[in-house]
């Protein structure tokens, strides 16, 4: 029987996705393997994977837990990182919580 995975997803409004995007990947990819362009990202954290995916209106994440994995802590290291970089205006992430049954 294939393990649950945890997934976590959340949208933040804001004008400068692709930059908050970018800044996030390029900070993460001195640790941890990340691919990016200016539209979407794919890190791979200990604690999971972090998908990113930026438009003009907002910044979509996607949290894949690896499984056990504290998902409270994997939602504010990843939103915590993001509302430094965009230290000038209010972030807020609405953390909607699903499940997949495949690793």
């Amino acid at each position: 029987m294939a393990e649950t995975v945890p997934i976590s997803e959340a949208r933040t409004e804001t004008a400068h996705a692709s930059r908050y995007l970018q800044q996030l990947a390029k900070h993460w990819s001195h640790k941890f393997e990340v691919q990016f362009t200016p539209t979407a990202a794919t890190i791979d954290l200990p604690l999971g994977r972090c998908e990113l995916a930026a438009d003009d209106q907002a910044l979509a994440v996607t949290l894949k837990g690896t499984p056990h994995v504290d998902m409270d802590r994997f939602k504010t290291v990843v939103a915590e990182h993001i509302q430094r970089f965009g230290h000038r205006e209010t972030l807020t992430f609405d953390w909607r919580d699903a499940a997949s049954g495949a690793a």
